[in-house]
């Protein structure tokens, strides 16, 4: 049994080895940039309401002369956050595809999640007190208040 040690243990330092050299190159190639990635966050705009990658007009005046220069910003080594954040200053955030997280902006992340769940909470509290109310008992045939069959009596012989 002694010897079945030092086997797992060297199995154990191989797979873990594996896994770490596994994140690393998953960790470069997500840090590649690519011209699909950064296009994606921009939005075109020629009025068609696509991102500049998805621009589905050939000679776009906007989407064609941006990924030239994307791709350009790819080839002096920008990262994807830099090529973003250069069209954010030069256009302002209505180039972005997607509203910052910051500021004003974050209502526009967080208010859908927050109806959401004001919505859940109203559902769940009706389905409460729908619950919670006592059935309505029937009545038994036969019976009736003496005071209601007074009034009633007494009210028809005024009509008369």
């Amino acid at each position: 049994m002694k010897r079945s040690q030092p086997l797992t243990l060297a199995a154990a330092v191989l797979a873990i080895s594996v896994g770490l050299a596994a994140a690393g190159w998953a960790a470069s190639i997500a840090a590649k940039t690519s011209l699909q990635d950064v296009s994606e966050g921009l939005t075109c705009q020629c009025g068609c309401g696509l991102t500049v990658a998805n621009c589905n007009h050939p000679q776009c005046e906007f989407a064609v002369p941006v990924r030239t220069r994307i791709d350009g910003m790819i080839a002096k080594g920008m990262t994807r956050p830099e090529i973003i954040a250069w069209f954010r200053t030069e256009y302002g955030e209505k180039v972005l595809s997607a509203p910052t997280t910051e500021g004003f902006n974050l209502v526009a992340w967080i208010m859908p999640f927050a109806v959401l769940i004001a919505g859940a909470a109203a559902i769940f509290f009706a389905f409460g007190r729908w619950r919670s109310r006592a059935p309505i008992s029937p009545v038994a045939p036969g019976a009736y208040d003496p005071e209601l069959k007074r009034r009633l009596e007494r009210e028809l012989r005024e009509r008369i």
